[in-house]
């Protein structure tokens, strides 16, 4: 797991030095009054330049780390044995959490380690970083960490546990940080009110016959995040979140679509009758359905019409295995 959130960043500083005219050469200058002025009126008109390059926030993630978990990651989802993905992934968390401590590292850029998903808040409040590890019997186990922007104080962040294996009704279960349902994170959807919140889309991965993906909701009570809530609607009832679980043969969309402030996805349904009570049998059925958002709540509808929106395919998520085979056969190409 990640470690203690309560940790003051320690990390060595880097300062901008203007270069420094040596003695010797200005004494070898004839100078008079009015040259001294002029230098005078130029070296203060920069200063305020040069003061302001000290203190503006750095984006870039320091080389070390970068390299670091750029190579953990990859081997935490690409190596073929389970153990050294484990040990990937523990190693891979120590040097995130280091990472996060240094000042104003909600600022930096991970946009050379692609095995995880960073989304950000689109208020910029806070940020999630999750990805999966893959069990040897093809299940998946999700790790991540809610990021809170603090500005240049001390690191606060909220490690995300999950507890999957332990929910017998995810769709009906109000959790915070520590009981997590975990999932890979792919969109993020803010939603205004009385009392905000956030609605996350995930990939969960699930069995070597099903996947699942997954509507997630997050909000803050007292500073501290909570994890569903009762604003799905569908026919009477409500539910704190919404999974669906389909054949690992298959694709599944799941996709906001702000203009309409609908959560669209494909309908899913089995091969036929009997198959209903297995869903690692279910895919789409070139139907949509969709929950729109109302006064707060998202209301289940049946059959939207979704012909005049482009291409409803879902690019955001790669299965890792597959996307574990194919970086291996490229790397094998490689070597040809």
């Amino acid at each position: 797991m990640f470690l203690n959130k309560k940790m003051p960043a320690t990390a060595p500083q880097e300062f901008v030095t203007a270069e420094v005219v040596p003695a010797q050469w200005l004494s070898k200058i004839c100078v008079n009054s009015f040259m001294i002025k002029r230098l005078l009126i130029c070296l203060l008109s920069f200063s305020p330049v040069m003061l302001l390059a000290q203190v503006g926030p750095q984006t870039a993630l320091p080389r070390v780390y970068r390299d670091s978990l750029k190579h953990l990651g990859v081997r935490m989802i690409n190596n073929e044995d389970e153990m050294e993905r484990k040990a990937a992934n523990y190693n891979f968390i120590k040097t995130l959490t280091t990472t996060l401590k240094m000042p104003g590292s909600f600022n930096f850029k991970f946009d050379s380690v692609k095995t995880i998903s960073i989304i950000n808040a689109p208020d910029g409040r806070f940020r999630i970083f999750s990805w999966p590890v893959m069990n040897q019997d093809g299940s998946y186990r999700f790790y991540g960490t809610i990021q809170i922007n603090t500005g240049t104080a001390p690191l606060e962040m909220y490690p995300l546990a999950d507890y999957s294996p332990f929910m017998s009704s995810p769709q009906d279960t109000v959790t915070s940080n520590t009981k997590w349902y975990g999932a890979l994170y792919y969109n993020i959807i803010p939603v205004a009110g009385a009392n905000p919140y956030y609605v996350l889309l995930g990939w969960k991965g699930n069995t070597p016959k099903s996947t699942k993906k997954l509507i997630e909701v997050l909000s803050f009570q007292n500073g501290k995040p909570v994890l569903g809530a009762p604003v799905f609607a569908d026919k009477g009832t409500t539910h704190d979140r919404i999974v669906f679980e389909y054949s690992r043969q298959v694709s599944m969309m799941l996709k906001y679509l702000p203009e309409q402030h609908l959560i669209a996805f494909d309908h899913l349904a089995p091969p036929d009758k009997k198959q209903q009570d297995k869903p690692e049998t279910y895919g789409p059925d070139l139907t949509y359905d969709g929950y729109r958002l109302q006064n707060g709540k998202w209301i289940f509808q049946e059959n939207i019409d979704l012909r005049n929106l482009g291409s409803p395919t879902d690019q955001d998520i790669v299965d890792p295995k597959k996307q574990a085979l194919l970086d291996r056969a490229a790397a094998s190409a490689g070597h040809n």
